[in-house]
């Protein structure tokens, strides 16, 4: 059986379940703590660290990546303590530096007071933040087509010797959970581009529609474990083809 906690957060009590994380809690009670790696269903990254919040319990204090500590007791937390608002503006300030052009980062340094402009005048590029989400998804996907590589100051996210990957499938969900917007893609009437490689797109054969790409459809249904349907069709036209067959034996039935 869970155990229900009481914990203080800028001051507004919260009730959680032992074991949940800080930021969910937060979120939960309408307080917002600025975040850039986390996403809801890749849980467990704490890089980018801009979520850090001030815990106090038993009288000390320490600093703590909310999205991945989880609460065991009854705690305090600061959200907006000088401690926290010095740290995490030097925290934006390096990402703001990677990724100059972010609107996101912009917007979090103004709700935590940081002059970017001022702080950050000399960006590196319009790059990854190397937070780990494309990776976490394309992995939990079951493709496996990206990953971080290199060290130090020369580490990026690539495919593998920067090349058209052979398990990229042109899903596009590594581009969909990036924060800073940094994965190029290209998406044309009847095709795909990211990563260097060039997918065509399946059009549903009933209104047209583009698709998918033909390896994330065979992917899918390899994975579904799926028969092999000869005429993709989008999701409206697949739920109105169900319909009329669920119509059409609603009928049959009803006539004997």
């Amino acid at each position: 059986m869970s155990q229900t906690l009481s914990i203080l957060i800028d001051g507004k009590p919260c009730s959680c379940e032992k074991g949940e994380f800080l930021l969910q809690i937060a979120k939960r009670n309408g307080i917002y703590i600025p975040s850039l790696c986390h996403h809801e269903g890749l849980v467990g990254l704490g890089a980018c660290r801009v979520c850090i919040v001030e815990v106090i319990q038993g009288g000390r204090s320490r600093v703590v990546v909310s999205c991945i500590y989880p609460v065991e007791g009854e705690i305090e937390v600061l959200t907006q303590s000088q401690k926290i608002k010095e740290q995490r503006g030097i925290i934006l300030t390096l990402l703001a530096r990677l990724a100059p052009n972010s609107e996101k980062i912009a917007q979090m340094a103004k709700f935590s007071g940081v002059d970017l402009p001022r702080l950050a005048n000399k960006p590196d590029g319009d790059r990854c933040i190397l937070c780990g989400r494309c990776t976490a998804a394309c992995e939990a996907l079951g493709a496996g087509a990206i990953a971080k590589v290199s060290r130090g100051v020369d580490k990026e996210i690539a495919t593998p010797y920067h090349a058209p990957s052979v398990e990229c499938i042109g899903c596009g969900a590594c581009a969909k959970v990036c924060p800073t917007d940094s994965i190029a893609t290209q998406r044309g009437e009847r095709s795909f581009t990211i990563w260097d490689k060039r997918f065509e797109l399946l059009s549903c054969d009933c209104c047209g529609e583009p698709l998918a790409t033909k390896e994330e459809f065979e992917f899918t249904r390899i994975k579904q474990g799926l028969p092999i349907e000869k005429a993709p069709l989008c999701e409206r036209c697949n739920r109105e083809k169900t319909a009329a067959t669920v119509a059409s034996t609603s009928r049959h039935y009803g006539g004997i």
